[in-house]
């Protein structure tokens, strides 16, 4: 059973190494997200958001529930661990 867990993550691992193959350089400034997605959000952002903050528009307009979903995340992390490591009187 162990072999087979070794195994698997053996190729999960293969396959994530493989995807970062065609993954820009970090910081490439011909990288999709600085060519498209960038340049969009600080244009557009105050005119659809009505926030003048460009990192709060983000954030809490185009990426709302992905950031609700995080928050969500590190909360749930925080209860259990309070779960786990409260005393128990006796």
């Amino acid at each position: 059973m162990k072999f087979i867990a070794f195994v698997v993550v053996l190729i999960t691992g293969a396959l994530l190494i493989y995807a970062t193959v065609d993954m820009p350089d970090w910081g490439d400034p011909n990288s999709p997200a600085n060519t498209h997605v960038s340049p969009r959000y600080l244009e557009e952002s105050l005119e659809k958001t009505a926030t003048p903050n460009v990192v709060t528009a983000v954030l809490a307009d185009y990426r709302g529930y992905d950031t609700l979903g995080e928050t969500t995340v590190i909360f749930t992390a925080g209860v259990v661990c309070i779960l786990l490591l409260r005393r128990s009187r006796k």
